[in-house]
């Protein structure tokens, strides 16, 4: 069975370190882009699983990011996308969902809900 890659966005490098660290560790393949932009760039010649992303970073936040991304016709229309951020206000998370987000982790979080909530959206 071929390994999941998981993108992870967000402008924190200790951010990365740990998801990197959490979700390496238990067995799943780990690219990284500092912001919205980034991911974006990546992704115009890579393939991934899933994309966990931060709302509030520098070029493309994650609304942007998550827009981007579902608009029409694009590859990664259907793609699983979690929002991993401090934000914990309704309206942020409604943001999300109506912008195509299919999930919503507050930081800090936890390991193995974390990993929970990844095997469910990608299986």
């Amino acid at each position: 069975m071929p390994t999941t890659r998981i993108l992870t966005v967000d402008d924190s490098r200790s951010m990365r370190a740990l998801l990197r660290m959490t979700l390496a560790g238990n067995g799943f393949e780990v690219i990284e882009a500092e912001d919205g932009q980034a991911a974006l760039d990546w992704l115009e010649d890579h393939d991934v699983d899933l994309i966990i992303t931060d709302i509030n970073m520098p070029r493309l936040d994650g609304f942007g990011l998550i827009g981007r991304l579902r608009e029409e016709r694009r590859r990664h229309v259907g793609r699983p996308i979690l929002v991993l951020t401090t934000e914990a206000s309704d309206e942020k998370r409604a943001l999300a969902r109506a912008a195509g987000a299919t999930g919503w982790i507050v930081k800090p979080f936890d390991p193995e809900r974390l990993i929970a909530a990844v095997r469910h959206v990608v299986h």
